[in-house]
Protein backbone atom coordinates (compact mmCIF):
# COMPACT_ATOMS: atom_id res chain seq x y z
CA UNK A 1 0.00 0.00 0.00
CA UNK A 2 1.13 3.23 -0.83
CA UNK A 3 1.43 6.31 1.58
CA UNK A 4 -1.47 7.79 -0.04
CA UNK A 5 -3.46 4.53 0.70
CA UNK A 6 -3.81 4.03 -2.83
CA UNK A 7 -2.40 0.20 -4.60
CA UNK A 8 -2.68 -0.27 -8.30
CA UNK A 9 -2.01 -3.98 -9.36
CA UNK A 10 -2.87 -6.17 -12.48
CA UNK A 11 -3.89 -9.47 -11.80
CA UNK A 12 -3.19 -12.10 -14.84
CA UNK A 13 -5.34 -14.87 -13.72
CA UNK A 14 -7.46 -15.65 -10.92
CA UNK A 15 -4.47 -16.85 -8.77
CA UNK A 16 -3.07 -13.75 -8.39
CA UNK A 17 -6.28 -12.09 -7.95
CA UNK A 18 -7.23 -14.07 -4.86
CA UNK A 19 -3.37 -12.84 -3.44
CA UNK A 20 -4.60 -9.77 -4.05
CA UNK A 21 -7.47 -10.40 -1.50
CA UNK A 22 -5.25 -11.91 0.73
CA UNK A 23 -3.21 -9.11 0.63
CA UNK A 24 -6.10 -6.96 1.73
CA UNK A 25 -7.11 -9.49 4.44
CA UNK A 26 -4.00 -9.50 5.80
CA UNK A 27 -3.79 -5.78 6.19
CA UNK A 28 -7.31 -5.20 7.42
CA UNK A 29 -7.49 -8.11 9.84
CA UNK A 30 -6.14 -6.08 12.61
CA UNK A 31 -9.05 -3.80 12.55
CA UNK A 32 -11.67 -6.10 12.95
CA UNK A 33 -13.10 -4.84 16.49
CA UNK A 34 -14.01 -1.75 15.29
CA UNK A 35 -15.55 -2.71 12.30
CA UNK A 36 -14.02 -2.85 8.52
CA UNK A 37 -16.35 -2.13 5.32
CA UNK A 38 -14.43 -3.25 1.92
CA UNK A 39 -16.81 -1.86 -0.92
CA UNK A 40 -15.97 -4.36 -4.04
CA UNK A 41 -16.75 -2.80 -7.34
CA UNK A 42 -16.45 -3.92 -11.01
CA UNK A 43 -18.65 -5.24 -14.23
CA UNK A 44 -20.61 -8.97 -13.80
CA UNK A 45 -17.36 -11.83 -13.65
CA UNK A 46 -14.76 -9.34 -12.89
CA UNK A 47 -13.47 -11.14 -9.87
CA UNK A 48 -15.06 -9.78 -6.86
CA UNK A 49 -15.85 -12.58 -5.13
CA UNK A 50 -12.91 -13.97 -5.45
CA UNK A 51 -11.06 -11.21 -4.07
CA UNK A 52 -13.58 -12.24 -1.22
CA UNK A 53 -12.25 -15.61 -0.76
CA UNK A 54 -8.61 -14.26 -0.90
CA UNK A 55 -9.97 -11.91 2.33
CA UNK A 56 -11.83 -14.79 3.85
CA UNK A 57 -8.52 -17.13 3.31
CA UNK A 58 -6.76 -14.56 5.28
CA UNK A 59 -8.96 -14.43 7.80
CA UNK A 60 -8.85 -18.11 8.49
CA UNK A 61 -12.11 -18.90 7.21
CA UNK A 62 -12.60 -22.79 6.32
CA UNK A 63 -15.72 -22.71 5.21
CA UNK A 64 -16.10 -22.28 1.23
CA UNK A 65 -17.14 -18.81 0.50
CA UNK A 66 -19.88 -18.40 -3.11
CA UNK A 67 -21.20 -15.26 -3.90
CA UNK A 68 -24.28 -14.66 -1.84
CA UNK A 69 -26.29 -13.37 -5.03
CA UNK A 70 -29.52 -15.58 -4.31
CA UNK A 71 -28.83 -15.56 -0.39
CA UNK A 72 -27.64 -11.29 -0.47
CA UNK A 73 -25.51 -12.07 3.14
CA UNK A 74 -23.71 -14.81 4.01
CA UNK A 75 -21.87 -14.85 7.89
CA UNK A 76 -18.59 -16.72 8.09
CA UNK A 77 -16.57 -17.15 11.64
CA UNK A 78 -13.03 -15.44 11.48
CA UNK A 79 -11.11 -16.28 14.12
CA UNK A 80 -12.28 -13.63 16.88
CA UNK A 81 -15.00 -11.93 14.89
CA UNK A 82 -17.01 -12.19 12.03
CA UNK A 83 -16.86 -12.11 8.32
CA UNK A 84 -20.27 -10.43 6.73
CA UNK A 85 -20.35 -11.03 2.53
CA UNK A 86 -22.99 -9.27 0.89
CA UNK A 87 -23.91 -9.02 -2.27
CA UNK A 88 -26.14 -6.77 -3.84
CA UNK A 89 -26.65 -7.46 -7.62
CA UNK A 90 -30.43 -8.50 -7.19
CA UNK A 91 -30.95 -5.33 -4.89
CA UNK A 92 -33.27 -2.39 -6.30
CA UNK A 93 -34.61 0.19 -4.98
CA UNK A 94 -34.65 1.80 -1.32
CA UNK A 95 -37.07 -0.25 0.32
CA UNK A 96 -35.10 -3.38 -1.01
CA UNK A 97 -31.80 -1.70 0.35
CA UNK A 98 -33.65 -1.06 3.86
CA UNK A 99 -35.32 -4.14 4.80
CA UNK A 100 -31.87 -6.05 4.52
CA UNK A 101 -30.71 -4.40 7.58
CA UNK A 102 -27.60 -3.78 6.27
CA UNK A 103 -26.88 -0.69 8.19
CA UNK A 104 -26.45 -2.33 11.56
CA UNK A 105 -23.85 -5.01 10.08
CA UNK A 106 -21.95 -1.42 8.35
CA UNK A 107 -21.89 -0.19 11.70
CA UNK A 108 -21.12 -2.81 13.88
CA UNK A 109 -17.72 -5.12 14.66
CA UNK A 110 -16.22 -7.48 12.08
CA UNK A 111 -15.15 -7.17 8.49
CA UNK A 112 -18.03 -6.62 5.86
CA UNK A 113 -17.34 -7.13 2.17
CA UNK A 114 -19.92 -5.55 -0.11
CA UNK A 115 -20.08 -6.66 -3.72
CA UNK A 116 -21.63 -4.16 -5.97
CA UNK A 117 -21.08 -1.73 -3.04
CA UNK A 118 -21.80 1.34 -5.54
CA UNK A 119 -25.63 0.54 -4.96
CA UNK A 120 -25.23 1.42 -1.45
CA UNK A 121 -26.39 5.36 -0.66
CA UNK A 122 -23.64 7.88 -0.57
CA UNK A 123 -21.81 7.89 2.94
CA UNK A 124 -23.89 4.63 4.34
CA UNK A 125 -20.30 2.73 4.30
CA UNK A 126 -18.58 5.48 6.29
CA UNK A 127 -14.66 5.30 5.94
CA UNK A 128 -14.19 2.00 3.66
CA UNK A 129 -11.91 0.14 1.66
CA UNK A 130 -12.90 0.85 -1.79
CA UNK A 131 -11.61 -2.21 -4.35
CA UNK A 132 -12.38 -1.59 -7.77
CA UNK A 133 -12.05 -3.82 -10.86
CA UNK A 134 -11.90 -3.71 -14.36
CA UNK A 135 -11.33 -6.16 -16.99
CA UNK A 136 -8.11 -5.24 -19.21
CA UNK A 137 -7.78 -5.50 -22.76
CA UNK A 138 -5.13 -8.77 -22.24
CA UNK A 139 -7.51 -10.37 -20.11
CA UNK A 140 -6.41 -9.88 -17.29
CA UNK A 141 -7.76 -7.75 -14.81
CA UNK A 142 -6.64 -3.99 -13.04
CA UNK A 143 -7.30 -3.63 -9.23
CA UNK A 144 -6.96 -0.37 -7.83
CA UNK A 145 -7.80 -1.03 -3.74
CA UNK A 146 -7.66 2.29 -1.45
CA UNK A 147 -8.49 3.93 1.36
CA UNK A 148 -11.39 6.11 1.45
CA UNK A 149 -12.89 8.62 4.32
CA UNK A 150 -16.55 8.70 5.20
Amino acid sequence: MSPDGRERTHSASPEETLAVGERLGTRIAGRAREGVVVLLEGPLGAGKTVIAKGVARALGVTEPVISPTYTIISEYPAGETRLYHVDLYRIEGRDQMENLGLEDILRGNGIVLVEWGEKLAPGAAGAHTMVSISIAEDGGRDILVEDRAS
